[in-house]
């Protein structure tokens, strides 16, 4: 990882499982194992160790750090739900989850978690900790024990293009059949990770004694940030970072440009101190900190900052959904998706479907090495590469311009930075709301929007290099562009709060939505002049610069109007299209089932033909205005003997206390799918019950499909 706006990158990848072990030792043949069934895990290689020099074995008690992704559960049911809550046409949209309803309905489940916890400490690992999340496992073990456990083999390497030493597995890990089912990754077996940074910068001019370069008033004028009505009261953005910062440089920043609001706190993740000397990441993290200030002044900031690790950037992800305190996350590290092992990605992925799921907005900077993302990394500059996260298909991708502004602050041009990274991903498929981009193929497109970074058109930081006294200096890269953005997030959740609509949440579905729409002239500054290596900027959609800047306020406008909910009130997921029972209170033998809809994909069958005496769904709803009709289709299976079995439905006013039978008593096996009707008077509280009743006589179950139930 690295931020985006440097110019050293990781480099972390995979090499063939096929690999044999290089010089295997007494090490790799000590390895003994719970079972002799041991299934390879992917991706757990770095590149690295193909391009570098092997000196010798890591001292068997060395002592590793790992980190064990476990697999999300119900994933297809997890997607339906993304889709549907963030889709304005949904009754599920902005509905978003807590982070223990997610943990109940998708996590790892507990007994697997103590079942992978378990094997760890049986190969003589000591087990550190659990996400609270449940989808990480960490624990350390000494080498010879990293080698037992995943049945691979540690060594010392010198890596020749950087010129340092690092370790790593000379193969594939492995692990027991019945373990392996459990797991989605494993990360830490190397350490060949970048833990500096270096600002892109404008040129090699002296630190300043006063700010040069664009300050609040500039590049709030020029996006129109300064006309949303908002400050970013209420809201929080957590920085995602590997370094710390000194609070007296942000002071320093505020007092200069006349901001005030909450004062920045850091969230340490794996007992991360960087705060009291911070490295060369330091410009880095205050950059971000300092924009976000400049956008949004009166948002909270918390700045989790965590070793600069695999394992360290997968325990970040689990801590902020895990916390669930910020709306809004920004991303200024990276590295080239070549380099990075699909496991830790996918293990950062389901932490980042997790922040959708609970109304989290992530952008991450799309890289500053333009379409080239690995040109100082193991794979070369000769390689087409995209940087992630940004090109995760959860987080919103930024890419970089070049922003002339007015002399009275307002927007004058903007032309593509000629290193924005963009591309095309070689890990991510294409979303399905990635559409109307012009671009061709089946794999996902980075960036998804953009605004300044061009180092010539920089932003005026106060920060320090290690060991130097703070000074002003100009700093660019995608680093200054994507908490730019999150903190335009702050300020739209601000305003969506003041409208009773939900978070921003997720935003490549409404960003792309928008886009494709009428509004999409008024909303973004399209950015058609410029190119990186590969890919030049045009009309609409480019692999430069996206959709292009914000538009601010009128950007605001066309989301709170696209994304209007449904009427407040009505039923929730009438038609068990989530696959599930959300929404709706369940007695008896209740179930969803494709073989029970009447549209759609899926309806409800209450009763079963196992006959289980009563059975019921039930939810109150508010009767949203305009609204006079409650209806619903049924299907009984019945024994023709309405005294002992039956369906029915009731509706009851709780305004008025009164209840209505909507369904009456029905046994009318072969009937086919009916409808039943009532009466609704907008604004009015009730409770519908859908009731199967069976005398639980097995030779004659009785048992009914509910579907499509809707208000209108």
């Amino acid at each position: 990882m690295r931020p985006r706006s440097l110019a050293v990158a990781a480099a972390l990848t995979v090499l063939p499982l096929a690999l044999t072990s290089l010089g295997a030792t007494a090490q790799a043949a000590s390895i003994s194992n719970a079972s002799s069934a041991r299934v390879t895990l992917p991706s757990t290689v770095t590149p690295a160790v193909a391009a570098s020099q092997k000196q010798g074995d890591v001292p068997a008690q060395q002592q590793i750090p790992v980190a064990v992704g476990l697999k999300l559960r119900n994933t297809a049911e997890l997607d339906r739900f993304l889709a549907a809550v963030s889709d304005p046409a949904s009754d599920q949209y902005g509905k978003y989850l807590t982070p223990a309803q997610f943990k109940a309905r998708y996590a790892p489940a507990q007994a697997d978690v103590e079942k992978v916890k378990a094997f760890l400490r049986s190969q003589g690992l000591t087990v550190t900790g659990v996400s609270d999340n449940g989808q990480v496992i960490d624990a350390h073990g000494t080498a010879d024990q990293i080698a037992k456990a995943f049945g691979t083999h540690e060594s010392t390497y010198v890596d020749p293009k950087q010129n340092r030493t690092f370790f790593a597995n000379d193969a594939a890990a492995s692990l027991p059949l019945a373990i392996a089912d459990l797991v989605e990754g494993l990360s830490g077996l190397n350490d060949h990770t970048v833990r500096h940074s270096r600002i892109v910068k404008p040129d090699n001019a002296a630190p300043q004694a006063a700010p040069r370069g664009l300050g609040p008033a500039q590049y709030d004028g020029a996006y129109r940030f300064d006309k949303t009505g908002a400050d970013g009261a209420g809201s929080t953005v957590a920085l995602w970072e590997f370094d710390g910062y000194k609070s007296s440089n942000l002071t320093t920043y505020d007092k200069q440009f006349g901001l005030s609001g909450p004062a920045v706190s850091t969230v340490s993740v794996d007992g991360a101190n960087y705060d009291a000397a911070p490295t060369d990441g330091q410009g880095e993290v205050e950059l971000d900190s300092e924009i976000v200030r400049g956008v949004a002044p009166k948002a909270k900031q918390l700045v989790y900052e965590a070793p600069n690790t695999d394992a360290g950037e997968i325990d970040m992800a689990a801590k902020i959904v895990a916390d669930n305190k910020a709306s809004v996350i920004s991303i200024s590290w990276g590295s080239c998706e070549p380099d990075t092992t699909a496991a830790t990605m996918t293990a950062v992925s389901n932490n980042l479907k997790q922040a959708a799921a609970q109304g989290i907005s992530v952008f991450s900077a799309s890289g500053d090495d333009g379409s080239r993302d690995c040109t100082q990394s193991t794979s070369g500059a000769k390689v087409k590469a995209v940087d992630y996260p940004a090109s995760d298909p959860y987080v919103t991708g930024v890419g970089g311009t070049n922003l002339k502004v007015s002399a009275a602050n307002g927007y004058a041009s903007e032309s593509a930075w000629s290193t924005s990274g963009g591309g095309v991903s070689t890990q991510f498929a294409k979303p399905k709301w990635q559409t109307g981009t012009g671009v061709t193929g089946t794999m996902r497109t980075v960036p998804d929007i953009s605004s300044d970074a061009d180092p010539k058109s920089g932003f005026a930081i106060y920060s320090q290099d290690p060991k130097k006294a703070p000074t002003w200096m100009v700093f660019g890269g995608t680093s200054a562009a994507a908490p730019l953005w999150s903190g335009y997030a702050a300020l739209f959740n601000q305003k969506a709060k003041a409208a009773h609509q939900a978070n921003l949440g997720e935003v490549n579905p409404k960003v792309y939505r928008l886009a494709n729409s009428a509004a999409y002239r008024t909303a973004f500054h399209d950015v058609t002049t410029g190119a990186n290596q590969d890919f030049a900027t045009k009309a609409g959609y480019d692999q430069v610069t996206g959709w292009g800047s914000p538009i601010a306020d009128t950007l605001t406008t066309a989301l709170l109007g696209s994304t209007t909910p449904p009427p407040s009130g009505g039923i929730t997921n009438g038609g068990f299209e989530t696959g599930n029972l959300t929404g709706w209170k369940s007695t008896g033998s209740t179930a969803v089932n494709a073989a029970a809809k009447h549209g759609g994909k899926y309806g409800a069958q209450v009763g079963s033909t196992s006959p289980s005496a009563t059975s019921s769904l039930s939810q109150t709803f508010t009767a949203p205005k305009g609204s006079t009709k409650l209806s619903f289709a049924y299907d009984v299976t019945c024994d023709a003997n309405v005294a002992a079995d039956w369906a029915t439905a009731t509706l009851k006013d709780n305004t008025t206390g009164a209840t209505t039978t909507v369904l009456p008593r029905t046994c009318t096996s072969g009937a086919g799918w009916q409808t039943a009707t009532g009466s609704l008077t907008a604004g009015h509280a009730y409770t519908l019950t859908l009731t199967n009743v069976d005398d639980n006589f097995e030779v004659y179950p009785t048992y009914t499909y509910f579907d499509d139930v809707t208000v209108s």
